[in-house]
C-alpha cells in the first residue's frame, strides 16, 4: 500500500479556509474480512464557494454527501483525499466508506493472538494515519471535538479517548447504517472529546483484559486509571508497580506545570506488534507489549519502561493539550515528553540515576544523529509529510531534552516552570509555535532567548570542546601553569558550520585518594560562548590524574581528554567513584573511535578489562552493544571470529568471579550467548539449551532466554531445525513465532538467506513484526570471515545487488513503516563493494522519496564511518597500555 503525502503550504491553505465543529464517526468492527465499514458525519465551517479536501485512505467508497446533495465519486475521490467543491459558509459532510485492516503497524492494526484465535484491534495514527480509519482533515492544527460509536462483539472491551460507556444493543445503529443486525454485537457511543488533533485519537477493542485504579488529580477531580493487554499476556502484568509510576507521575507533573492533568481518565494499553514504544493517544496511551514482562528483564529495560511511561504522561500536557501548528516544531511535543520524563524519573521514582541514563543512551543517539548527513536543527525544516515522517530521530528527542536541560539551568527552574504554567493556561486547547514559548519563558526569567533559539534550536550541529593544559615541575609533581577550556564547531561535508554555542559546564579533576580510588577533588565550573576561556582557579594546583572535560554531562557537546588524562582513565576506569564519570570516559573513548582518531581495539581492551566493573545496568547495556558493533562493523573482517572467541571467553570468567542472579551476571550470560563461536563455547551453549537444566550463574533459563539461546545456536548453524520446532510447540506465543523466525533465518547458510530474502520481498502481507524478525534474523551472519557476503541461491542474484535494485519499489506498494524497516535492515553489510553501490544508487536517483534518500545517505554515511575506523585498526593492536 503506498504513502501519500501532504505539504505544509496544503496544510496553511486549507486551515486558512476549515474550521471543524465536530467529528461523529461511526465503525462497525467485527474484527474478520479485510476491511470495516465507518459512517462519519462531519461539520465545519469554510469560506463561502471554496473548494478543498478531506484525507480518506480507504478501501471503498460508497457516498459522499455534501450539504445534502450527493457527490458524484467518480469526480470527487482519489486514492487519498475526496474534494470538496462549492463549500457554504457551514457545511454537513456525510461519508460512508470501508476502511482496511493493516497489519503494518499504521491505521487501525489487526492482530489474531495465536494461542486462543482472538482478534486484537488498536489504532496508531501520528504522524497522517487516522485518514486510514475514518475522513478526517489531517493536520495538527485543526483540532475539534470528536464523538466515536463502535459496533463491535458484544465480549470485546472498547477503549477510545473519552470515557468508556456502558455497551448498549447495537440494532438502532445498524438500523440507521441500513445494515441487517449482526448477532453477538453490542454498540459503544462514546461522549465528545475536548477539541483535540486527529493524530491523537484512539480506538482500540478487542477482548483486552484489564485492571483499574484511581487517583485525585491536583484539581480535587478523580482520575479513573485503567491498564490494558492481551489475555494470554494478562498474568504478566506488573499493575502494582505500572500504577506506582502513573501516580508518581501524575504528581510530580501537576506541581512542576501548576496546571491539572487535562483529561477525564487516563488508560494505558500493552498492544501486540507496535511500532514504537508508545503513543501519547489522549487518555488511551498505547505502548509496546514487551514491557510487559513475560520472562526477566534487565534493569536498563525496567527503567526504560519507566521513563516511557512517563515520556506519554507528559505528552498529556505538551502535545495534548497544547499541540504544535505544523511539524517543524515537533520538538515541543518530543523534547520536552523527553526531557520532563527523565526528570520525573530522576525525582519521582526509584530510578534516581536516570540522568546517567539519559548521558549513556540518549545523549550517544544525539550526538550519533547529529554527525550524519542528515542532521538538522532542532526546530527542522518540514516541508510535507515525507520530510517529519524520518524526522522522529535522536535530534528532535535526545539532542532536544539536552539543550532543554541547559536552559532550565540558564533561566533557571522556578522561572522556566512558571514560564510553562503561562504557556499552558494561554494556549490550552489549541497550536502553538516555538515563539509561543520563548515568549513566556523570557518574560518570567527576564532574559532575551532570541540569541539562544538562534544557536541551539535552529542552527545544526555539534561542538568540540576539550582541556589545554601547561604545566611547569618535574614529573611526579607538575603544578597548572595554564587551563584553557577551548572549543570548535565540529564540521561535516556538506553541512554548514556549527556557530560556537554558550555552553555551562565543568572540569573535574581527579586523583587517587590513597587507597586505589580516583576520586574528585575539584570541579570548576565554567561558560563558554567563545573559542576558549581560561580557568584562573586552576592555577598552581598539582595536575591531577585524570582532567574530564564536561564533568558530571552537563552540556551537550563532543569532548576530548589530553592524552595522559585519556590514558589513565582507561587503565584505571574500574577506580572512579561514581558510574557516570566511569560512563563518560567510555562514551569519550567511543567516540573517538567513531571518528578515526583512535583503533577499536583501545575500546575493546578498555571494555574487556574492566567490564566487571561495569554495573550501572543501562551503561552496562550501552557498552554490550557498542561491543556488538565494534566487532561486526569496525573491526577489520579477518579478525572478527577471533574476538568473538576472546569477548565470550570473558563473560564465562567474569562470571566465576561476580555475583550470582544480578543484573550484571544476567547480561554477561546473555553477551557470552551472543558471542560464542568456538565449539567449546558452542558445547556450553548447548548444555544450557537443555530442558533439564533450570538455571546459569542464578539466572533463570526462562523462556525468552532460552529463545536467545537457540537462536545464538542457529546462528553458528550448531544445531538443526527440530530444536526450532520443539522450541516452538514449548512456546506457542506470538512472541515465539517471531523467535523462530530470527532464528531460522539467523542460520549462515545460502538456502536460509535465500528463504528469507524472499519472503521478506515477495510476501506483502507479512505483519510488521514478523517482517522485523526476519529481518533481524537475515542480517545475522550475512557477511563471512572472509568480509564477503553469503551466496543466495538460483534464481536470486547477489543480495546486495538484488536489495540495491528493489529498495526504491518498496517506498511505492509498501507503507511507511515496512519501507523504513527494509531499507534499514536489508541494506548490505560493511565494505567497499556496498559504499560504491550505494553512491551509484544515489547518483542515479535523485527524485526518489526524500525520505528514502535521506535513509540511503545516512546508510552510506554509516558504512563510510565503519571503513574507516576499520582502516584505522587494521594494522593496530591498540594504542593504551592497560597495565599497570
Amino acid at each position: 500500500m503506498p504513502q501519500y503525502n501532504l505539504t505544509r503550504d496544503e496544510a496553511r491553505e486549507r486551515s486558512a479556509l476549515v474550521d471543524v465543529s465536530s467529528y461523529e464517526h461511526t465503525l462497525i468492527l467485527t474484527g474478520e474480512g479485510e476491511s470495516f465499514r465507518v459512517r462519519s458525519r462531519i461539520r465545519f465551517t469554510a469560506a463561502p464557494e471554496s473548494t478543498t479536501f478531506i484525507d480518506a485512505i480507504t478501501a471503498s467508497v460508497e457516498r459522499v454527501r455534501l450539504n445534502g446533495l450527493d457527490l458524484e465519486l467518480a469526480e470527487v475521490v482519489s486514492p487519498a483525499r475526496i474534494s470538496l467543491p462549492g463549500l457554504a459558509a457551514e457545511n454537513e459532510l456525510v461519508i460512508d466508506a470501508h476502511f482496511w485492516y493493516m497489519n503494518t503497524g499504521e491505521g487501525l492494526h489487526r492482530f489474531v493472538d495465536p494461542v486462543d484465535d482472538e482478534v486484537y484491534l488498536y489504532s496508531q495514527f501520528e504522524v497522517p494515519d487516522a485518514r486510514r480509519v475514518f475522513p478526517v482533515f489531517e493536520q495538527p492544527d485543526i483540532k475539534s471535538p470528536f464523538s466515536f460509536t463502535v459496533v463491535a462483539p458484544e465480549k470485546w472491551t472498547v477503549v477510545s479517548n473519552s470515557p468508556t460507556p456502558t455497551p448498549g444493543d447495537p440494532k438502532e445503529t445498524f438500523t440507521d447504517l441500513g445494515e441487517v443486525p449482526i448477532e453477538g454485537m453490542a454498540v459503544w457511543q462514546f461522549a465528545p472529546t475536548t477539541p483535540i488533533s486527529s493524530y491523537i485519537t484512539a480506538i482500540i477493542a478487542g477482548p483486552y483484559r484489564s485492571v483499574h485504579s484511581e487517583l485525585t488529580s491536583s484539581d480535587g477531580s478523580p482520575v479513573p486509571l485503567g491498564l490494558y493487554c492481551r489475555s494470554s499476556l494478562f498474568d504478566y502484568l506488573d499493575a502494582d508497580e505500572l500504577f506506582a509510576v502513573t501516580k508518581a507521575g501524575f504528581e510530580f507533573f501537576e506541581r512542576e506545570f501548576g496546571v491539572s492533568y487535562p483529561f477525564e481518565k487516563y488508560d494505558q494499553l500493552f498492544v501486540p506488534e507496535f511500532n514504537a514504544g508508545a503513543m501519547e493517544n489522549a487518555g488511551a496511551v498505547t505502548i509496546l507489549e514487551n514491557y510487559v514482562f513475560r520472562s526477566r528483564p534487565t534493569g536498563a529495560l525496567v527503567e526504560r519502561r519507566t521513563v516511557t511511561v512517563l515520556h506519554e504522561l507528559a505528552h498529556m500536557w505538551f502535545g495534548d493539550l497544547v499541540t504544535m501548528r505544523w511539524w517543524n516544531d515537533l520538538w515541543l511535543n518530543e523534547s520536552f515528553a523527553e526531557f520532563m520524563s527523565t526528570l520525573a524519573t530522576a525525582e519521582a521514582t526509584k530510578f534516581a540515576d536516570a540522568w546517567t541514563t539519559f548521558a549513556t543512551i540518549e545523549k550517544s543517539w544525539a550526538y550519533r544523529q547529529d554527525q550524519l548527513p542528515s542532521t538538522h536543527p532542532i526546530v527542522a525544516a518540514i516541508e510535507d509529510l515525507a520530510d517529519v515522517e524520518v524526522n522522529f530521530d535522536g535530534i528532535t528527542y535526545a539532542k532536544g531534552a539536552s539543550v532543554l536541560k541547559q536552559l532550565v539551568a540558564w533561566v533557571g527552574r522556578d522561572e522556566f516552570f512558571t514560564g510553562l504554567k503561562r504557556y499552558f493556561d494561554k494556549h490550552a486547547w489549541s497550536n502553538t509555535e516555538l515563539v509561543d514559548l520563548l515568549d513566556e519563558l523570557a518574560a518570567t526569567s527576564g532574559r532575551d532567548l532570541t540569541s539562544w533559539s538562534k544557536l541551539w534550536l535552529e542552527e545544526s550541529g555539534v561542538n568540540l570542546i576539550e582541556a589545554d593544559l601547561e604545566t611547569t615541575g618535574e614529573a611526579d609533581a607538575e603544578v597548572i601553569e595554564s587551563l584553557r577550556v577551548t572549543q570548535a564547531p565540529w564540521s561535516l561535508e556538506g553541512q554548514p558550520t556549527p556557530s560556537l554555542r554558550p555552553h555551562r559546564l565543568a572540569i573535574g579533576f581527579y586523583s587517587d585518594s590513597g587507597d586505589g580510588r580516583l576520586t574528585r577533588t575539584h570541579s570548576f565550573p565554567i561558560d563558554i560562548d567563545s573559542a576558549a576561556v581560561t580557568v584562573d582557579e586552576a592555577r598552581g594546583l598539582p595536575r591531577p590524574d585524570v582532567i574530564v572535560v564536561n564533568d558530571a554531562d552537563l552540556s551537550y557537546t563532543k569532548v576530548r581528554f589530553d592524552d595522559r588524562s585519556m590514558a589513565t582513565a582507561a587503565r584505571r576506569l574500574s577506580d572512579f567513584d561514581d558510574s557516570l564519570t566511569q560512563l563518560l570516559v567510555l562514551a569519550t573513548l567511543w567516540d573517538e573511535v567513531r571518528d578515526g582518531q583512535r583503533p577499536v581495539q583501545d575500546y575493546l581492551d578498555t571494555v574487556i578489562t574492566h567490564l566487571g566493573a561495569i554495573t550501572h545496568s543501562s551503561g552496562l547495556l550501552t557498552q554490550m552493544r557498542q561491543l556488538d558493533t565494534a566487532v561486526s562493523s569496525y573491526l577489520p573482517p579477518e579478525q572478527r571470529t577471533a574476538t568473538h572467541a576472546r569477548l565470550a571467553d570473558r563473560f564465562i570468567e567474569l562470571l566465576g568471579t561476580i555475583e550470582e542472579g544480578t543484573d550484571q551476571a544476567f547480561q554477561f550470560v546473555r553477551g557470552f550467548i551472543r558471542h560464542a563461536v568456538t565449539e567449546e563455547q558452542l558445547h556450553r551453549l548447548r548444555s544450557w539449551f537443555d530442558p533439564a537444566r533450570e538455571t546459569v550463574s542464578g539466572i533463570a533459563l526462562d523462556t525468552d532466554l532460552t529463545w536467545e539461546i537457540l537462536i545464538g545456536l542457529c546462528a553458528n548453524d550448531a544445531v538443526d531445525d527440530s530444536a526450532v520446532e520443539e522450541m516452538s510447540r514449548r512456546d506457542p506465543t506470538a512472541t515465539g513465532a517471531r523467535q523462530a523466525a530470527t532464528a531460522r533465518a539467523s542460520r549462515p547458510t545460502s538456502a536460509a538467506k535465500s528463504e528469507t530474502f524472499t519472503r521478506l520481498v515477495d510476501d506483502l502481507d507479512l505483519p510488521n513484526s514478523e517482517l522485523g524478525a526476519l529481518a533481524l534474523g537475515f542480517g545475522s551472519g550475512l557477511q563471512r570471515p572472509d568480509g564477503g557476503i553469503i551466496a543466495p541461491q538460483s534464481p536470486l542474484r547477489p543480495f546486495a545487488d538484488e536489495y540495491f535494485d528493489r529498495v526504491a519499489g518498496w517506498w511505492e506498494t509498501r507503507t511507511l513503516e515496512t519501507a523504513q524497516t527494509m531499507t534499514l535492515r536489508l541494506f548490505p553489510p560493511v565494505s567497499s563493494v556496498t559504499v560504491s553501490a550505494a553512491q551509484k544508487w544515489l547518483a542515479d536517483h535523485p527524485a526518489a522519496p526524500k525520505g528514502l534518500l535521506r535513509l540511503m545517505r545516512e546508510n552510506l554515511a554509516e558504512v563510510e564511518r565503519a571503513l574507516e575506523v576499520q582502516r584505522v585498526s587494521s594494522a593496530s593492536k591498540g594504542s593504551l597500555n592497560l597495565e599497570g
